[in-house]
């Protein structure tokens, strides 16, 4: 499968109002209440951003079992910053691989507008493809495996439908098992996107820019074969021992990178 063409999946689109001015992207904050200045920082950053738009393009949260975890402590305090800044932007959520679950419950809580992956984007003159990425991750053979197993409906409602600490526990052991599967590699060994079928989106969607996230290998680089660019966002980590943070941003001069310093107490 590795380099053959992957079909394209029906694509929403999102027409940029003109009166934007700019447009912000984030993805994988793996919210957790392990992460609290992690948290800290996406509320302080949303709070203080200029943009008229931010897209937030998969993995908000570490791990999302179900709307329901939306009023426990940690999970509360997430959603009523977000609820803050979706009521005075245009605040899109995308799911990845690791909040799969998050639905439209929780979208309407943070006033926010769910975003298809993928996601053609018509802005400022531009047009870009949005996507977590993980799809595109053909060389993962292991982890598509259960991406299909676990986006089937099915599996879905059965799953929603147990006890909320049962889904916990669930989610606990997956992040456990990640954590040790990671530990035994290193970020550079980690599955990047496949360049043959990420350029077969790219032509199917006319869009000459590429932008994801979920690889955790930030970069705005040459992609493909018919002169197009990727732009890989950062994952934000302001707790551990090598801080980070980064957003993208879109305007009519085109695209730049911000990095934010550790959040402070």
């Amino acid at each position: 499968m590795i380099g053959d063409t992957l079909p394209f999946p029906a694509a929403d689109t999102l027409n940029a109002p003109p009166s934007w001015r700019c447009i912000d992207f984030v993805s994988d904050l793996h919210l957790h209440v392990g992460l609290p200045r992690t948290a800290l920082a996406l509320a302080r950053y949303l709070r203080g951003t200029p943009a008229d738009a931010v897209l937030i393009l998969g993995d908000l949260f570490e791990a999302w079992v179900g709307d329901d975890m939306r009023h426990a402590d940690f999970e509360a305090d997430c959603t009523a910053f977000l609820a803050e800044a979706g009521k005075r932007l245009h605040l899109g959520l995308m799911v990845g691989n690791r909040d799969f679950l998050l639905g439209q419950d929780m979208v309407d809580a943070c006033h926010a507008h769910a975003l298809a992956d993928p996601t053609i984007l018509n802005a400022f003159g531009q047009q870009a493809l949005l996507t977590h990425g993980d799809a595109l991750c053909l060389a993962d053979q292991a982890y598509l495996r259960f991406r299909a197993q676990v986006r089937q409906p099915a599996w879905r409602d059965a799953f929603l439908a147990k006890p909320l600490a049962d889904r916990l526990m669930v989610a606990r052991q997956m992040r456990e098992a990640s954590a040790a599967h990671q530990h035994q590699q290193t970020p550079d060994n980690w599955a990047d996107v496949d360049e043959a079928a990420a350029g077969s989106w790219m032509q199917a969607a006319h869009t000459p820019v590429l932008l994801h996230g979920h690889t955790h290998r930030p970069e705005s680089a040459p992609f493909g074969m018919h002169g197009g660019t990727r732009h890989v966002l950062s994952d934000w980590d302001l707790d551990g021992a090598h801080p980070r943070g980064e957003v993208l941003r879109l305007s009519a001069q085109g695209f730049e990178r911000l990095s934010f310093p550790p959040a402070t107490d």
